[in-house]
């Protein structure tokens, strides 16, 4: 279980923040020198070097959305020009891929963070650009809304698995999906049938709260209150759920904590998105009261288990059902061991599961819960305490990634293991790195009293 450091206050991070950003720099550096695009995009780090392997170009949107952070937590021109000039030249095929259900990794991290940019006045207006921004924001999030899977109770944007297959990875893709609506976006189909955006991004929320996450209430004999399932299977034909599964993690009846932080983190910030709207507009989808209930439910479940099923700093173990973990005594009384002979940690679970911590406490403490939104408030510091210390911040001039002891696929043994080890660590994620920078722009923003940070602020 977490052990929760109630001392820590946001400007305890002051100096931390300002090394994080100056190796994030070598990092976007290194890369941008020596990786050879022609091998497609980088995806995880094998012998501190970045390299690519895996089912879809998923990572390249936190390639160039990392340079695009970089700048705005520094200020720094060459980071602005290389995340805008990517993406302008690489990315427009990320906004047609009809194949995968990253649009919210891969668009909102490029051009939702240049047209926030642009909104929030930390770039010079153009009318032209930011009207590019907005329609590849407007079709990005309609062409993911097309991968849809009409259920029994709804329905869901479909996994590149194919439509019985419902990730839990996608809830943070409603953000595509949520800013086309949001931007005045009409997505018709056969016919020219209008498909309400908000109302398919809302479907697939509860499906997810639904089927993704357990509450402790006996839906089998694993159910405990905040597990997730990386996916949950349906049967097409008549629209009925059949049972939980996993692609990267141990199995469907445990949690594979990357996934578990992917909830965290997108319920968190769709309840911070929802509340900018006029309650009686969420009239037609059962009412704000229904809706807020089931995300606010699920975010709060999330959670919890991360705190109660997570070692003493913070960093989880890649599944918390991950066989190797019975040999490690008590190991949730004691600091997560990224050295250990049994279990790799998966610090990017870390990086995403933090920023979910954080916005879910501060929504509660705003709303008159204070005691428990102080508690995820604080846990969410105390990951982070962890993460932005050696030996989880890459520190080595040489090593290309930021953020280490991160986990790809287990499972399909794609991890570099260190000669003399039995797992592996001392390794890379694109998407651990890009969310690192994520929270910690976030929490820079709060020490500094700035604009809040949001995805949404693309909008205003």
């Amino acid at each position: 279980m977490i052990q929760i450091n109630n001392a820590l206050q946001p400007a305890d991070f002051t100096t931390r923040l300002q090394q994080f950003w100056d190796l994030s720099a070598q990092k976007i550096n290194l890369i941008d020198t020596h990786y050879d695009t022609a091998k497609g995009s980088p995806v995880f780090t094998v012998q501190g070097h970045y390299t690519t392997r895996g089912w879809t170009e998923w990572t390249q949107g936190f390639q160039f959305g990392s340079a695009i952070l970089q700048f705005d937590a520094t200020g720094d021109e060459r980071f602005l020009e290389m995340g805008r000039q990517k993406t302008l030249t690489v990315m427009a095929p990320h906004i047609s891929h009809i194949g995968v259900h990253d649009h919210g990794f891969n668009n909102v991290s490029t051009y939702g963070n240049l047209l926030r940019l642009i909104r929030e006045g930390k770039t010079e207006f153009n009318e032209w650009e930011k009207n590019f921004y907005e329609l590849a924001l407007k079709i990005s999030g309609a062409v993911q809304a097309s991968r849809w899977t009409t259920m029994k109770t709804g329905g869901f944007i479909h996994s590149f698995n194919g439509p019985h297959s419902l990730f839990v990875d996608t809830i943070r893709s409603c953000r595509a999906v949520v800013l086309s609506h949001s931007l005045g976006h009409v997505f018709q189909g056969e016919g020219d049938v209008v498909i309400n955006l908000l109302d398919r991004a809302l479907q697939h929320m509860k499906a997810t709260a639904d089927y993704s996450v357990f509450y402790g209430e006996g839906r089998d004999t694993y159910d405990l209150w905040g597990r997730t399932a990386h996916e949950s299977v349906f049967n097409t034909k008549d629209g009925n759920f059949r049972c939980p599964n996993s692609q990267q993690g141990y199995t469907g009846f445990s949690t594979w904590t990357r996934g578990l932080a992917w909830a965290m983190c997108g319920f968190a910030e769709q309840l911070e998105y929802l509340d900018t709207f006029e309650k009686t507009d969420l009239e037609p989808f059962g009412g704000w009261t229904v809706v807020e209930a089931y995300l606010l439910k699920a975010a709060r479940a999330t959670c919890d288990f991360y705190i109660e099923h997570t070692p003493t700093n913070g960093i989880p173990y890649w599944d918390t059902g991950a066989p190797g973990l019975a040999n490690m005594g008590d190991y949730l009384a004691k600091p997560a061991d990224p050295h250990n002979d049994f279990e790799p940690v998966d610090s990017s679970a870390a990086a995403i599961g933090a920023q979910g911590l954080l916005r879910l406490g501060k929504y509660m403490s705003e709303r008159g819960d204070v005691e428990n939104g102080l508690r995820y408030w604080q846990a969410g510091l105390t990951v982070l305490d962890s993460l932005f210390s050696e030996p989880y911040l890459s520190t080595d001039p040489d090593h290309q990634g930021l953020i280490l002891h991160s986990i790809y696929h287990r499972p399909n043994g794609w991890d570099y293991v260190p000669e003399g080890s039995k797992i592996p660590y001392g390794e890379s994620s694109m998407w651990g790195d890009y969310h690192a920078r994520e929270v910690a722009l976030y929490l820079q923003r709060v020490v500094n009293n700035e604009t809040y940070y949001t995805f949404f602020g693309a909008l205003s």
